[in-house]
């Protein structure tokens, strides 16, 4: 519309750049308004070119002034902080209308500078802030709608979110009891298994009884374990946890379930991973039982709050694994006993004592792996377990640890029966 029979012009493709002057969040304003002004002009001026009403230089001193309303309107909405206003929209509204009403009197200013046959009126101003007034709550309107839209479909996503986690904490509320079930049976299997193994050591009478009963617990625990792992698979769609995992997110795994472990169990322990390694390893279920039996062992050592660090490095050919805690130290009398099957310090509440197979257990996981594992130091605020393990070990594609353990019980079962 040319509302003063000038090429001064009225139309909703300043609407179009109001509109993706406040969408456009991560553009400055000042760029959208200096491209947009240069676009306009030039296809102004293309399409003068087309109908041959006038030279290029004409069209171009006729058009420039229009790029004066788009450049002082994003001046003056970067003065402003319009953008930041949108949350109010009648106030945005309010305020958009003013800065159309402006920038409208700028291209008006800049054109009647220019020598253009007009003047300004009340006429003039009524018709300005009308068409100010009517673009600027066009585009809040059509803005908000967009954002209602928006806000109510991300609602409705948390609302599905939501419905998913209370149906996985439902599941998992229900594999809990399962494990505390488990848990109980295998630390008393656990204890029978050693009872059995001092028996024979010591060559006295076994009744076939234990071993039957241990292996009808087993045979309960691995079903247990089998119901646990379709549960939790079908809860968190996920099946295979094979493949090779970094250094770094294995001891992650290690720090993240402790964390678990020491919160449960009222202490206060701040725990880090120190290292740079680029080196990924399939041998998953060794590592994870060595470190995590180390890290749990520090937890336990730390009466109230303390400190757990795991520092990882390459030395020559090998992995290095530190495990330092700040924990109270093991006694020098029991530094050259630690590795021995059967030898703990820890008791439970109800004065049983542990297992005291832990270590050796650690140790001998450190051995197949063709590294070792040992206690480099010891002392009040802080004890360090160092394990080495061959680079040239982790990188080979082997079996997993379940599944060799598979291997094993059959070698035996075999042999049995042969």
């Amino acid at each position: 519309m040319n509302p003063f029979d000038s090429p001064f012009r009225v139309s909703l493709g300043s609407a179009v750049f109001f509109l993706g002057l406040v969408a456009f969040r991560s553009l400055s304003p000042l760029v959208i308004g200096a491209s947009t002004g240069a676009a306009v002009v030039g296809f102004r001026v293309f399409l003068d070119s087309l109908t041959g009403e006038m030279s290029t230089s004409e069209s171009l001193l006729t058009h420039l002034p229009a790029a004066g309303y788009y450049i002082s309107f994003s001046m003056m909405a970067a003065a402003v902080r319009f953008r930041q206003r949108m949350a109010a929209p009648i106030r945005a509204g309010t305020v958009g209308a003013a800065l159309d009403f402006l920038a409208n009197a700028c291209e008006l200013g800049i054109r009647y500078g220019m020598g253009e046959p007009f003047s300004f009126s009340g006429q003039t101003i009524i018709v300005l802030w009308l068409f100010a007034i009517l673009r600027s709550f066009c585009v809040i309107g059509v803005y908000n709608m967009w954002v209602t839209k928006h806000v109510r479909s991300l609602a409705e996503a948390r609302k599905q979110e939501l419905e998913r986690l209370m149906m996985v904490s439902s599941g998992l509320y229900e594999e809990m009891f399962y494990l505390q079930k488990s848990m109980a049976l295998m630390e008393d299997m656990t204890r029978k298994s050693y009872d059995l193994y001092s028996q024979l050591i010591e060559r006295k009478h076994v009744e076939l009884r234990v071993a039957l009963e241990l292996a009808e617990h087993i045979h309960e625990t691995k079903k247990d374990m089998q119901r646990i792992f379709a549960g939790l698979s079908k809860l968190i769609g996920r099946q295979s946890v094979r493949g090779r995992v970094p250094i770094a997110e294995l001891c992650a795994m290690v720090i993240r379930a402790n964390e678990k472990y020491a919160s449960l169990s009222g202490k206060t322990i701040a725990f880090s991973y120190n290292g740079h390694i680029d080196l990924m390893t399939d041998q998953l279920y060794p590592l994870l039982s060595v470190l995590n039996n180390l890290v749990s062992n520090a937890v336990e050592a730390i009466e109230k709050a303390g400190d757990v660090t795991l520092h990882a490095r390459l030395h020559g050919s090998e992995l290095i694994i530190e495990v330092e805690d700040t924990g109270p130290g093991i006694a020098a009398d029991d530094i050259s006993w630690i590795f021995q099957p059967g030898f703990t310090t820890k008791y439970d509440r109800r004065g049983n004592p542990s297992t005291g197979i832990g270590l050796t257990h650690a140790r001998d996981i450190a051995q197949t792996l063709g590294g070792h594992l040992q206690l480099v130091k010891s002392e009040p605020g802080q004890t360090v377990f160092r394990l080495a393990v061959p680079t040239a070990r982790l990188l080979q594609d082997t079996p997993s640890a379940a599944e060799m353990f598979s291997d094993r019980n059959a070698d035996r079962q075999g042999n049995a029966v042969i």
